[in-house]
């Protein structure tokens, strides 16, 4: 065997171990087969040369996976198809799913009601995490629309309501729909194939998803999180968790799987995982803060950004966000905000305009809301889109975009010492304590982020003094 083929089988055995389900049904006889079976049934077609480079092991191992919504009752399970005693509407459904499969000319398929063996939290544990990769990889995913018969009616299908079959869209390359009656909803062979089809324009408007992000071989990544999390907003899961867990392939990120914890819990830790990729958008939500240990700049769920702005900004470095037992450390740009006198003893909510005291020109809209009077705060911007250069004298600045967003701050004063009192040391010299402390920086619940544009259109430098990390 030369090197290349070695080379080639290696990569072929690597794929089939990591990158397509632990079992699949094999169509000729309706049985499960496992990962070393699928090994030995398409290791005769690795090819012993890769000319031109086109061989991929995804074009060798060809399955069809299932996409639809789960009845009420009646799917088969693990253990009947096992035992061979699967019986009932839902086995009818696997049944005709296997039918459409054979006529795309694969012989395994895979579908999620009886293909993974839930009493094993293993097993279960790493079919959720890997479920994106195993659509992804797929050569046809079969979408049944149990409540469609016409194009027009994929608007109310429950199919575009439901948390999981957000990735379910967005992960196969190849997909076909197929209305209550199995028939073929469309006359050609990839109805993700051309963006202009009546299909991908009925979908746009039922899921909320840009039919071009559709059309594209989806890109799963931890980027453009705010307009992502809009897309699963709406969306319902009958598990709480699944909320968060759903999410994963889309972001490419890992989490273990813990039923129980709660849905803010593993909502949070979702979020903890996209933070440490540094986009900011993540941060681009309004509302209600999640119950979290430390922080309070995590969203309590994919709603927390339906009402954000859209920013159009010119590209900047990643932040640095590190989760910190006194919450989220960021290091921003903080530009204090100046509060107008007149606003100063008012309560309760409003929208006020500030004016940024470095640059008086800018004036900034921020919605507020406290009980205690806006004059008990400091407020500020936290300018998030920046770069760390050096300058002519080896120092370190910041660079700033002409065109920038940040995160409306506020930190609440705290009265502790009169200006005639000292705070005595205790044996060691006494100092004196400003009249007025403030707490720590905290993010304005009700705003996202917020664009600002200087006076200067393209970048300008300020010095690293304003650059300050802060815990959120």
């Amino acid at each position: 065997m030369s090197d290349v083929a070695g080379r080639l089988l290696e990569e072929f055995d690597q794929y089939v171990m990591n990158h397509i389900p632990i079992r699949l049904i094999r169509l000729s006889d309706m049985t499960f087969v496992g990962r070393d079976d699928i090994r030995k049934h398409f290791r005769s077609f690795v090819p012993q040369t890769n000319l031109f480079g086109i061989y991929k092991p995804s074009r060798v191992v060809r399955y069809a996976i299932l996409s639809h919504r789960w009845l009420d009752s009646g799917e088969p399970t693990y253990e009947e198809m096992k035992a061979g005693t699967a019986t009932g509407p839902g086995y009818k459904k696997l049944k005709n799913f296997c039918e459409q499969a054979r006529k795309q000319n694969v012989e395994f398929a895979w579908s999620d009601t009886c293909c993974i063996d839930k009493s094993s939290s293993t097993e279960l544990d790493e079919s959720i995490r890997s479920m994106f990769r195993w659509y992804h990889n797929s050569a046809i995913c079969v979408v049944h629309l149990a409540k469609s018969t016409t194009i027009e009616d994929i608007l109310h299908d429950e199919w575009t309501e439901r948390g999981w079959t957000l990735q379910e869209l967005l992960a196969p390359f190849h997909i076909k729909f197929f209305n209550k009656h199995w028939m073929p909803m469309t006359n050609d062979s990839n109805d993700k194939q051309k963006a202009t089809t009546k299909i991908l324009q009925t979908l746009e408007k039922a899921t909320g998803i840009p039919r071009d992000k559709i059309n594209c071989q989806f890109n799963p990544r931890p980027f453009n999180v705010d307009e992502r999390m809009v897309w699963a907003a709406r969306r319902k899961t009958t598990r709480v968790e699944d909320v968060a867990y759903s999410l994963m392939g889309i972001f490419d990120v890992s989490l273990q799987i813990a039923y129980g914890e709660g849905g803010d819990r593993a909502f949070c830790r979702l979020i903890e995982a996209i933070m440490q990729a540094g986009d900011p958008s993540v941060l681009n939500w309004k509302g209600k803060a999640a119950k979290h240990r430390t922080s309070s700049a995590i969203p309590r769920s994919p709603r927390s950004f339906m009402n954000r702005r859209e920013l159009k900004l010119d590209s900047g470095g990643r932040l640095e966000m590190t989760m910190t037992s006194l919450g989220l450390r960021v290091p921003l740009v903080i530009l204090p905000l100046s509060l107008p006198f007149s606003e100063a003893a008012g309560t309760g909510s409003a929208c006020i305009t500030f004016e940024c005291l470095l640059y008086p020109s800018i004036k900034i809209d921020i919605n507020v809301n406290n009980l205690l009077g806006h004059g008990r705060y400091r407020y500020a911007l936290g300018i998030i889109n920046y770069s760390l250069v050096r300058d002519g004298l080896v120092r370190e600045v910041v660079e700033m975009q002409g065109k920038s967003a940040g995160i409306p701050l506020r930190c609440q004063l705290v009265d502790r010492f009169s200006s005639s009192t000292p705070a005595v040391g205790f044996g060691f010299e006494t100092v004196y304590l400003e009249q007025s402390l403030s707490k720590p920086w905290e993010k304005i619940r009700e705003e996202g982020l917020i664009e600002v544009n200087f006076p200067i259109t393209s970048r300008f430098y300020i010095e690293h003094k304003y650059l300050e990390n802060v815990h959120l």
